[in-house]
């Protein structure tokens, strides 16, 4: 029996190079779908981060309150090479298999190319729809030796999640144990938003949904939707929204009118808008769709920020939404004893609120203060204080 291998590498061959497929082994039509549908999606995101790197300046990442320029840049170039590995591979296996790679789609990312707050917050929401699609299409593929190269990339793009998450100072870097898959048709229903024209991919898609609300999306907020689907047909008394988070069981509905983000939420949440309140199942293969009115959308819930984001970016605090930051500012770390922490919690609340701090250490003794709430309270308050100019690690 004869074999044939194909093997994509990128000079030096030791540093990178692509999955082996047999491309003589046994494949189905859905198997050829897949790979056509990932490799559009390897494009979007190749032009996403090309559009991003051609149009903001170093300048543009100082204002966006990243301590270097070089941080976000070397991670965006690196994943925008990446991602057209990806495709790169993706087509030069479809050719193999005598098949025509889907290169007519287009793309425009005017939208969310305004700041570079805006464009880092969508790499998040692009890099997991990634991630999401992928672990989704790994179910569909016939051939082990196609889970196999399919779940090189998923790694890597999970990677690249990650990477998004500390840069953007507001999220945890890995925020749950698990992540959510997605079908082939909700995966369009996040990606179509960014088609510049028609981009046939040989799959319906679901009709788009959107989150309307401005500013933080956090526990406790209410949220609002936009959906061509949404338009009366159905009363919106009578719909759900359905929140699903990574290592649930299924999701959690909501009445449409009432769907306020619940306590406890960390990380990226898939939402859909449905016609009854039946949970959707955690699960690609038998999630029901017969009541689906639109989505999913995606929205990151950041409950839990982390030192290694703030190094890189700064505190929250620091950047407003204008894109604008204030001057960077020196930062050293301090072990007081109890009865110093004491004093200065004393001698903030004696100073009042409307008084200008005259030190670092007055600084300090604010931020315990609003953390602690008072002094007779033990405070364990962890976190950026609220001017963000000082940073509590712990208490002992």
């Amino acid at each position: 029996m004869r074999y044939s291998t194909f093997i994509l590498a990128s000079a030096p061959l030791l540093v990178s190079a692509a999955p082996a497929l047999n491309i003589h082994s046994k494949r189905a039509a859905i198997d050829v779908t897949v790979f056509k549908f990932a490799d559009v999606l390897e494009q979007l995101e190749s032009s996403f981060y090309s559009a991003a790197i051609s149009k903001f300046q170093a300048s543009d990442f100082s204002a966006a309150g990243f301590t270097s320029t070089q941080i976000p840049l070397e991670q965006f170039k690196s994943i925008q090479a990446d991602e057209a590995t990806h495709s790169g591979f993706l087509q030069g296996a479809l050719k193999e298999f005598g098949e025509t790679p889907i290169t007519s789609c287009k793309f425009n990312f005017d939208s969310v190319l305004t700041d570079v707050a805006t464009m880092a917050a969508t790499a998040r929401v692009v890099e997991n729809v990634g991630v999401a699609a992928y672990l989704g299409g790994a179910t569909l593929l016939t051939n082990p030796v196609f889970v196999a190269a399919a779940g090189s990339i998923l790694t890597v793009e999970a990677r690249h999640q990650t990477i998004l998450n500390i840069l953007s100072s507001t999220g945890t870097a890995i925020p749950a144990a698990f992540d959510v898959a997605l079908t082939p048709s909700e995966v369009i229903a996040l990606a179509a938003p960014f088609f510049d024209g028609p981009c046939d991919l040989g799959v319906p898609g679901n009709p788009t949904l959107s989150i309307t609300n401005t500013g933080t999306v956090a526990p406790g907020t209410q949220l609002s939707f936009k959906s061509a689907a949404i338009n009366g047909t159905v009363s919106e008394d009578k719909l759900f929204c359905q929140m699903l988070i990574g290592g649930s069981v299924m999701s959690i509905p909501l009445p449409f009118n009432q769907c306020v983000v619940p306590q406890g939420i960390n990380g990226p949440v898939a939402i859909w808008v449905t016609s009854d309140g039946q949970p959707l199942l955690n699960n690609v293969k038998d999630r029901a769709n017969s009541q689906l009115i639109a989505g999913p959308t995606m929205a990151f819930i950041d409950t839990q920020p982390q030192m290694l984001g703030q190094i890189a970016r700064g505190s929250p605090a620091s950047s407003g939404s204008s894109g604008t930051v204030a001057a960077a500012q020196s930062t050293s770390t301090t072990t007081i004893s109890p009865a110093e922490a004491s004093a200065l919690v004393a001698d903030s609340s004696a100073s009042g609120a409307g008084a200008a701090p005259s030190s670092a250490a007055t600084g300090s003794a604010a931020a315990a203060s609003a953390a602690a709430g008072s002094a007779s309270a033990p405070n364990t308050f962890k976190g950026p204080s609220p001017d963000g100019k000082v940073l509590i690690k712990g208490w002992n």
